[in-house]
């Protein structure tokens, strides 16, 4: 059996921050922010968030690297993974994973090393709760495999692989399976992944020991045919969970039972205002710390929809859709004290910051609009 890692199982006192490097304070948080390096961009970039006044420092480089379109970080906070989303051809079609330290003085990332995702366009990943394995989901051949690690935070190669089969009703879209994300629930014995390509919301049981993945009974929650399950989050209090649905623009709200590791869904409900026309797909899905909201993405509209969440059922109600003042906002992230939203706007090239209201839920623009090219995922980390 694996035993705990040295870099996880000693509790050493880290301080995130320094003076003087990148304006920080006590209390500041690192925001990583991955992006697709196209013209404009060259790997991950890094910011600095003051938790007290949502002020968000100008982006740095922090590394450069291939397309780290979904970022993860380590429990320990001192390590950080991001896919390299390539699909390559021949004997290499594929992507990949890297593995990063983090400088805490200067939020800077050191290459450690890579390993094959085993499979074409790699789009999302996780690091386990025990920080022993990052699971990742590939896109673009439909199949999610487990990286175990070393003690020293470097990849392995993969532990364990399943490579899912067959289609659903959209033509385009859905013609064959598309593994978009992969969640762990929070007493991490099962690993949920949703597969666009087969409206499907599968459950594996996990074993972090092992680095190994099993089929579960039921294998999977079902969503109404065409709608493509994209992201996927549980709630705090564990008892619910949300899948937003890309290409119908929904959220599936469900009854989690954590015992069996069951979803039964509770609700479907329209993240576009009834009176919009033109063309829009979903993208990210966040409960809110205190799990009164859940917020999603939509690209097309262009907004993030505020949803309050009723504690008893789990079930959505509609609070507002507020303008994302960019284009396509691929992504955003909320900061662990729920005070602040960073949405990223992949094609207008910029970030923008939120207020987040504790008692309603709605969000205010705080003004800030800070470059960034093709920004696709925001990551908190944050202080000792």
């Amino acid at each position: 059996m694996r035993t705990l890692p040295l870099f996880l199982a000693a509790a050493l006192v880290w301080p995130l921050a320094s003076p003087g490097a990148l304006g920080a304070e006590k209390g500041d948080y690192l925001v990583y922010v991955g992006a697709y390096t196209r013209q404009k961009s060259k790997g991950i970039y890094v910011s600095r968030l003051d938790a007290a006044t949502g002020k968000l420092t100008a982006p740095e480089l922090a590394a450069e690297t291939s397309n780290p379109s979904f970022l993860a970080v380590h429990p320990n906070r001192r390590l950080l993974y991001a896919v390299s989303e390539t699909y390559g051809a021949g004997k290499e079609k594929g992507g990949a994973v890297s593995a990063f330290s983090i400088d805490a003085p200067t939020g800077k990332l050191t290459f450690l090393n890579q390993a094959s995702s085993r499979g074409a366009g790699p789009c999302y990943l996780v690091v386990d709760k025990t920080g022993r394995n990052v699971l990742v989901t590939n896109y673009g051949s439909g199949s999610v495999a487990v990286l175990p690690l070393e003690e020293d935070g470097r990849l392995r190669e993969a532990s364990a692989f399943i490579q899912h089969q067959g289609s659903s009703v959209n033509p385009k879209r859905q013609q064959g399976p598309h593994a978009h994300s992969v969640n762990l629930s929070a007493d991490n014995r099962f690993a949920v992944v949703a597969d666009l390509g087969l409206d499907q919301v599968l459950v594996y049981r996990f074993d972090a020991a092992q680095g190994a993945l099993t089929a579960h009974e039921p294998p999977f929650a079902a969503v109404k045919p065409g709608s493509g399950p994209r992201h996927f989050a549980f709630h705090p209090t564990g008892k619910f969970a949300y899948v937003i649905n890309e290409l119908a623009s929904t959220v599936t709200a469900f009854a989690y039972d954590a015992a069996r590791g069951v979803l039964q869904e509770a609700q479907t409900i329209s993240t576009l205002p009834a009176d919009f026309k033109g063309d829009s797909t979903t993208a990210e899905v966040r409960a809110h710390p205190s799990g009164k909201f859940l917020y999603g993405s939509n690209r097309g509209h262009d907004s993030i929809t505020v949803f309050r969440i009723d504690p008893r059922k789990g079930t959505l109600a509609l609070v507002e859709q507020v303008s994302t003042q960019g284009k396509a906002p691929r992504n955003f992230g909320i900061d662990p004290t729920g005070k602040w939203l960073v949405a990223a706007n992949q094609n207008s090239d910029n970030l923008v910051v939120f207020r987040i209201d504790a008692q309603t839920g709605r969000l205010t623009p705080t003004g800030q609009i800070l470059e960034v090219g093709a920004p696709v995922c925001v990551k908190f980390v944050a202080p000792k």
